[in-house]
């Protein structure tokens, strides 16, 4: 299997390889931004945009609405941060923000773990056969589901 060779981050080494990253993609690390990251991050499995809402609203004190916690997954998303499990509708941190390559997730179907793997050949060859059907800015999106080690122990 083909690896992509990066550094995973954790914890405060996590918030700011996420703050650096986006900076660097030309946008604002606000207060509110930082807040749903270290939501996100806190998290083992993906998430979704309410359980990040009612997250940061305890930590605010106040209600935070779903649609400005999904506007800014979807910036995360865009800038590298955050990865969408599609088959979940949920949010998973990036936990190499600064590096940009395709992730294969194999999602558990009994207790929600999503473990990330790279596959550069699989991922690679996706793109390839998007390119050669005709689409521009390919980006493979892989999620494999089953039970995890634990689950089907």
């Amino acid at each position: 299997m083909a690896r992509h060779a990066h550094h995973e981050h954790s914890g405060a080494d996590l918030a700011a390889e996420a703050e650096a990253a986006l900076t660097r993609a030309g946008e604002q690390w606000t207060a509110m931004r930082a807040s749903v990251f270290a939501a996100l991050a806190a998290q083992a499995r993906p998430v979704s945009a309410y359980d990040i809402a009612e997250e940061v609203g305890n930590q605010r004190g106040k209600r935070v609405a779903a649609n400005s916690i999904y506007r800014i997954l979807d910036l995360f998303v865009r800038t590298n941060l955050a990865n969408r499990i599609e088959s979940a509708n949920a949010f998973i941190a990036n936990t190499h923000p600064g590096c940009r390559h395709d992730c294969i997730y194999l999602i558990c179907d009994d207790c929600g773990a999503a473990t990330h793997l790279d596959d550069d050949r699989l991922t690679g060859a996706l793109r390839d056969a998007g390119s050669k059907a005709g689409f521009a800015d390919v980006r493979p999106v892989v999620e494999l589901r089953g039970l995890c080690r634990s689950c089907a122990g």
